[in-house]
């Protein structure tokens, strides 16, 4: 493709419709027998979401291929009975709800960082979050699969590099100097493999708290983070805003 961006300035693909070819992916997927993990959180009212991000993740998120979905809820009994794809599990994993959204999102990152060191470690190769609140319409494959992937926001895909919203208060640790940044990422939609995935979490993690000790709160809480984050640790492949895409554009 010539109308997009398909190589960062640090030689990473960036992935379009029509820039592989599914099916050699698949293929050489096939050959390493690896299991892909996704993580989603369906908290207070986004239980209400649950039937249609399942239901067309088990239909369109790597189809053939055997996915660990990992639903953390403190609504376990709202959960109806979910037909899976025979290469699917589905474990649903109680929490305890915080009691603002900002809190549930940022407690995220730290989430998913204890289940990988306790549990997601053994049973997964490749790790990916993604919002309860989506709904996938066309096949995601095995061409998001690397080490360390970030989606570019859909929002922010066309603006200037000053205009992106990145956390501008240098006393936090989720600052972006002005003029740096390359892309602005979602933190809807983000993974690698478990090992890089954990230390995102981590590091993201600490630099919340960080700032909560200082009365801090990041622009866009663990979106922010992540952001300062994959500045400094490069994604080793790019989603295009195709695969988050906000239907309100």
């Amino acid at each position: 493709r010539q109308d997009v961006l398909v190589l960062t300035p640090w030689l990473a693909p960036v992935v379009w419709e029509g820039t592989f070819n599914r099916e050699i992916l698949n293929a050489q997927y096939m050959q390493k027998n690896l299991v892909t993990g996704v993580v989603t959180f369906a908290v207070k009212k986004y239980w209400f979401f649950i039937e249609g991000f399942m239901n067309s993740a088990n239909k369109y998120f790597l189809a053939g291929h055997q996915v660990n979905f990992y639903l953390f809820t403190d609504s376990p009994e709202q959960i109806s009975h979910l037909q899976m794809a025979p290469e699917n599990q589905l474990f649903v994993i109680p929490i305890q709800s915080d009691s603002e959204w900002q809190d549930i999102s940022m407690s995220r990152m730290d989430t998913i960082s204890r289940y990988i060191h306790s549990q997601f470690q053994y049973e997964v190769d490749y790790l990916y979050s993604i919002d309860i609140d989506v709904q996938l319409f066309e096949h995601i494959g095995v061409e998001i699969i690397d080490t360390l992937v970030g989606t570019i926001s859909s929002c922010q895909y066309t603006t200037q590099r000053d205009s992106k919203p990145y956390e501008p208060r240098t006393e936090s640790q989720a600052a972006v100097p002005k003029g740096e940044g390359d892309f602005y990422y979602t933190a809807s939609f983000y993974g690698g493999s478990v090992a890089e995935v954990y230390k995102v979490t981590t590091a993201c993690f600490k630099g919340i708290m960080e700032d909560k000790e200082k009365g801090i709160e990041a622009r866009w809480h663990d979106e922010s983070h992540l952001n300062k984050y994959l500045l400094y640790h490069k994604p080793t492949r790019l989603l295009s805003p195709e695969y988050y895409w906000d239907e309100g554009l």
